[in-house]
């Protein structure tokens, strides 16, 4: 058994990494436009990762109920969310305001002067 991949390291790839961290990244994104809490954001990536785990079980044959695998897309999961968040808030933050704030890279803002 490896740390990430089940069988397939393409499937993993595809599967997790690309649709699922998609989907995951674009919900960050959706709750920080609606400026949700963090703890949102934590809350809305266990679906997501139950409704991935199933996908991996109906299309390829893979362990629904592998505990390891389950936490390791959330944890992946959850990653793209809160890259997506962040990102999505400190956008935001400058944006809205500009008088206090000028951006400090894509994930940060700081106060001005």
């Amino acid at each position: 058994m490896s740390l990430f991949v089940e069988d397939n390291l393409w499937i993993f790839l595809i599967m997790t990494v690309f649709f699922g961290g998609g989907a995951a990244f674009l919900a960050g994104r959706g709750l920080a436009i609606k400026w949700r809490p963090l703890w949102m954001a934590v809350l809305a990536m266990v679906p997501l990762t139950l409704g991935l785990r199933f996908l991996h079980f109906a299309l390829f044959g893979a362990d629904l109920t592998s505990l390891h695998y389950l936490i390791t897309d959330f944890v992946i999961l959850l990653a793209f969310c809160l890259l997506g968040y962040r990102m999505t808030i400190a956008k935001k933050m400058v944006r809205q305001y500009p008088w206090l704030y000028q951006a400090a890279g894509p994930l940060g803002w700081k106060t001005k002067g």
